[in-house]
């Protein structure tokens, strides 16, 4: 088990770098999240064999908290070598993953951060061991899961954050919704085009081959986006044929 004290203190030397300085309010909330990522992230890194290194994705990746943490309390501590992606599209936070890198301890883990979008797949990997992406805005979380199914990664650790209208699915869901006349009270309908796009989203992943679940990760006083979608390729085509049909009632009048 990961001590907070020990996600904060990596937090404090890679984002902070100033010893007079602490971290804010939300830097601490942020360490709780990376918590219960990092245990997810651990229990994968357990089941996979130590015959060959470790190569993870940190897609989406911002300032690269989830995917440098792991290298240094996760790998590294378990003395596992590795590969660790950073996918981040604006130049700025970019060079920021970066310069926190270099701040990193974890010897035998190689840092790469690639400047682009999650939509090139030139930039993923085929068949890494794990792809995680932490509060992925919109259309970003199921371009995420759709490159992550093409390149055949072993582990998804997803958490979404907002549904905007930009998503596929949040479309379909309000078309769905005028159709079965469903009131225009705001709260009604958010939860309705919700549980439809997170329907769709957990049936195209077991459709693909993943077994699939949705759990919260932390408890929604820490975030409202607090669901994980934890995936794991196992391609049995029962399943696969089974979610296929779902997913395609899910959106049939």
């Amino acid at each position: 088990m990961l001590a907070l004290s020990d996600i904060e203190a990596v937090l404090h030397r890679l984002y902070i770098a100033a010893p007079q300085a602490s971290l804010r309010k939300e830097d601490r909330k942020k360490a709780t999240e990376l918590g219960g990522m990092l245990l997810e992230i651990d229990r994968i890194v357990k089941a996979v064999g130590k015959g060959r290194p470790f190569r993870m994705v940190d897609a989406a990746a911002g300032k690269a908290y989830v995917g440098l943490l792991a290298a240094e309390l996760v790998l590294a501590r378990k003395a596992r070598t590795g590969q660790v992606i950073l996918i981040e599209r604006e130049s700025r936070r970019a060079t920021a993953c970066r310069r926190a890198g270099a701040s990193l301890r974890a010897p035998g883990v190689d840092i790469e951060v690639r400047a682009t979008d999650v939509a090139d797949a030139a930039a993923w990997p085929q068949e890494p061991d794990l792809v995680v992406a932490l509060h992925a805005c919109g259309p970003a979380a199921d371009t995420i899961a759709r490159q992550a199914i093409a390149c055949r990664t072993r582990h998804l650790l997803l958490v979404p954050c907002c549904t905007s209208e930009s998503v596929a699915a949040s479309q379909l869901a309000v078309r769905r919704a005028e159709a079965l006349g469903l009131p225009h009270h705001a709260e009604v309908r958010r939860r309705f085009i919700q549980a439809m796009v997170d329907s769709e989203r957990t049936l195209a992943l077991e459709a693909a081959g993943y077994e699939t679940t949705v759990i919260p990760f932390v408890p929604p006083t820490v975030t409202p986006h607090n669901l994980l979608w934890r995936a794991r390729r196992v391609g049995e085509p029962r399943h696969m044929a089974a979610a296929a049909e779902k997913l395609e009632r899910l959106w049939s009048d």
